[in-house]
């Protein structure tokens, strides 16, 4: 059997946001429907700080895919030392039927895009259905791919953004207003840009002050992406003692999520946890239940969004007929 091989300008142009919104939405009913097997993910962190690189592995018995994800980052010495970038991803697609390796693609726009889908799925589900404001703490890559899904389920009348730079809060108006034609307010402080949201969205390296629990204001929505390591947190874990809590995966989320500093503080069991997103797509669980309930989805990333959303991509290379197939079998 051939492999097909795709870099990074093909998967570019074989998936667009609201494909990946879909293909998340997938991810997160096939999990929850107990049709995914996905072992913890492996990562190994290099010495001197050099950065590390995580493997992540899925399968979904609904396609008969398998996926592995090999994602590093934090080589910040890479663009001047070695040529290449920071931080890169690659994907192998295996199929399931017979152990194949089908398909080899860049990898380094997967994970952007469906942390940003994410985020936009857990807004058509939990947010309240007048959302006008978003409120961005945090301003780096992710930020703005989270106000991309987002535009694709919403209408956004203005971006509130707070980050400790101030040259990187200047340069994400400067682009987020010539893409989108959204005015984006650079807000005085955390404290002031999270007050002004609708929906919350935190993408900060998990490092330094967090949010406090007293600057949420009621009916608030909030995606917690920093949090995707142990020992990472953005959030005051008393928020978890006021919100709906809804997570991608009640394990990871209470191992290495936002969720696990509010369950080692004991101000939420796992029974606490009101669902698994999956859960509530299915309509197995209630999603909002009022205009004041504060909502908070923990998104910790999980092999099988990058399973679903690789999976797309395939298909549609093989029926746009895109990409080049080398074999290791003669």
């Amino acid at each position: 059997m051939k492999t097909l091989l795709l870099k990074k300008s093909e998967v570019d142009q074989l998936i667009k946001m609201p494909d990946v919104i879909d293909a998340v939405e997938d991810a997160y009913k096939a999990f929850s429907s107990k049709q995914v097997v996905q072992p913890g993910y492996i990562g190994i962190k290099l010495p001197d700080h050099r950065g590390e690189i995580d493997f992540k592995l899925g399968y979904s018995r609904t396609s008969e895919i398998i996926s592995m994800k090999a994602h590093s980052g934090g080589f910040t010495d890479n663009p001047e030392q070695h040529g290449v970038p920071n931080s890169m991803g690659t994907v192998l697609l295996f199929d399931a039927k017979s152990g194949t390796l089908i398909c080899v693609m860049d990898g380094s726009l997967i994970t952007g895009l469906r942390t940003g889908a994410a985020g936009a799925v857990s807004a058509k589900a939990l947010a309240r259905k007048n959302s006008r404001t978003i409120s961005c703490v945090g301003t780096g890559n992710q930020a703005r791919m989270q106000i991309r899904a987002l535009t694709e389920v919403m209408k956004i009348d203005a971006i509130h953004a707070w980050s400790r730079t101030s040259d990187k809060r200047l340069l994400f108006k400067t682009e987020i207003e010539q893409e989108f034609g959204i005015p984006v307010i650079i807000a005085t402080s955390k404290k002031e840009a999270v007050e002004q949201a609708d929906i919350l969205v935190t993408t900060t390296r998990g490092e330094g002050d967090v949010v406090e629990a007293s600057w949420v204001k009621p009916g608030t929505h909030i995606v917690a992406i920093g949090a995707d390591a142990p020992g990472k947190q953005e959030f005051d874990p008393e928020i978890f003692g006021i919100a709906k809590v809804v997570v991608d995966s009640v394990s990871q989320c209470c191992e290495k999520g936002e969720t696990s500093h509010a369950v080692k503080n004991n101000i939420i069991t796992r029974d606490g946890i009101h669902a698994e997103i999956g859960e509530i797509l299915l309509g197995h669980k209630s999603g909002r239940e009022s205009e004041d309930e504060i909502t908070l989805f923990d998104s910790t990333g999980m092999a099988i969004q990058d399973n679903t959303t690789a999976n797309r991509i395939y298909q549609n290379a093989i029926n746009r007929n895109i990409g080049s197939f080398f074999t290791f079998f003669e």
